[in-house]
């Protein structure tokens, strides 16, 4: 959880579910991004460009995609719900170096990421974000 930024002050889940799900993926890109950061930093002794391009290989749309593979079997209904909402909102903007599919399904994961944060369910979020990154290292 060390990786994860603190907000001190939450919504409830109410609140979060009444929000339009993109607004949601674009919370949660950004607490994402944050997160495999922090975690680079940490276990990476080099450059911020040797850092910047080990985080870009992980949160781009093709590795959230791969990462919310080996994670949703653990969504809660309601995260499903979330995931499902905003993978099939329309968007307004593509993504340049992926599949629409992944571009998709990318930000229904970032949308369950926001959710998580904006409620303050950050244990919850780091579950889902470190079994996620474990599977996908396991797998490469």
């Amino acid at each position: 959880m060390d990786n994860l930024p603190k907000l001190t002050e939450f919504i409830s889940e109410k609140q979060a579910r009444e929000l339009n799900p993109l607004v949601l993926a674009y919370i949660g890109d950004g607490v994402h991004t944050l997160y495999v950061r922090t975690k680079e930093m940490r276990n990476t002794t080099g450059k911020a460009d040797k850092l910047h391009r080990l985080v870009t290989e992980q949160v781009k749309a093709e590795a959230q995609a791969k990462s919310l593979d080996s994670v949703r079997h653990l969504f809660t209904e309601e995260e499903e719900g979330i995931f499902l909402r905003a993978r099939n909102s329309r968007q307004h903007s593509v993504a340049k170096n992926a599949s629409i599919a992944d571009y998709k399904t990318a930000t229904g994961f970032e949308a369950v990421i926001g959710y998580l944060y904006l409620t303050g369910q950050n244990e919850r979020l780091d579950h889902l974000l470190s079994e996620g990154d474990l599977l996908n290292r396991s797998k490469d």
